[in-house]
């Protein structure tokens, strides 16, 4: 590695020592002497937690797909920031064909109250368009059919907001564990002359109903209580992924998505429009 040997003894991660951003040359094969061996050429980051985390997700995604056999998207939400948007834009419009969705929002860390993101989960088809190259389009471009949220206690702040507007708009069940319970922002705080900053609670959100505050302290509940055991989480298994795809094919089966009714071409007889058009314009001329 990089011109060094490496032996089974070393502490691999210090080859890496000020090494991201730089490439660095390995010799890999399948013997440990040599035989076979190709050298490669690869550039270290200074930090593997997106690579984790993409990882991560596109497991949990192709897992979903797994277990739906094709039916369910899956979508997660790491904040409702910028990287929550994103990620939603990026992962729920282009699964617009799926029946359902899983909405996981679990470890979400805040920023924003994203109404957008529950808009779009709450919009019901308006329109739709044949065209000649293939099957219908239809508008908005969204899931139709059912979906559930998956929340854990360390989803807080505008992680708390979004399964609260969730459940308040009743899209679907929330799934998980009580979120964390952190409802009050901060934010429109001015720098200080020195390049410090002071922040302080500035936001109280509460339910304009009730006159309540209902997240604060308390946290969003969620309508099936499911522990991520760490047991089940060694041997595999996400209890709470996989019993948010169970209650989703079961609405799903009880409630499929109603197909739509594609509307038979028009047949006009042009002849006699033209002719009745003809008359008319006479009649209009007189």
């Amino acid at each position: 590695m990089g011109g060094r040997e490496v032996h089974g003894g070393d502490e691999i991660y210090s080859f890496f020592i000020e090494g991201a951003g730089k490439e660095v040359r390995l010799k890999v094969g399948p013997d440990p002497g040599g035989k076979d061996a190709r050298t490669v050429t690869v550039v270290p980051i200074d930090n593997e937690h997106s690579l984790r985390l993409r990882d991560w997700m596109e497991g949990n995604r192709r897992k979903v797909n797994q277990l739906s056999d094709g039916q369910l998207a899956y979508v997660y939400l790491p904040d409702t920031a910028v990287g929550g948007f994103t990620n939603f834009n990026r992962y729920y419009f282009p699964q617009n064909i799926k029946q359902g969705a899983v909405i996981d929002e679990r470890f979400n860390g805040g920023g924003w109250i994203a109404d957008y993101i529950v808009d779009w989960l709450n919009r019901s088809l308006l329109m739709a368009a044949m065209t000649r190259e293939g099957k219908d389009d239809y508008f908005p471009q969204v899931i139709f059919g059912p979906k559930v949220m998956l929340i854990n206690e360390y989803a807080g702040s505008g992680g708390d907001a979004l399964p609260w507007m969730f459940k308040r708009l009743g899209i679907g069940p929330l799934i998980g564990t009580r979120t964390w319970g952190g409802l009050i922002g901060i934010g429109g705080y001015p720098p200080l002359i020195d390049g410090g900053a002071i922040t302080a609670p500035r936001f109280g959100l509460f339910n304009p109903q009730t006159g309540e505050f209902d997240v604060e302290n308390k946290g969003v509940k969620p309508d099936i209580e499911v522990e991520l055991d760490p047991a089940l989480w060694r041997q595999g298994h996400d209890p709470q992924l996989e019993k948010g795809v169970s209650e989703a094919l079961t609405e799903l089966k009880k409630h499929p998505v109603p197909p739509v009714k594609r509307p038979k071409y028009p047949l006009y007889d042009w002849p006699k429009l033209r002719s009745d058009a003809a008359k008319s314009t006479a009649g209009q001329s007189q």
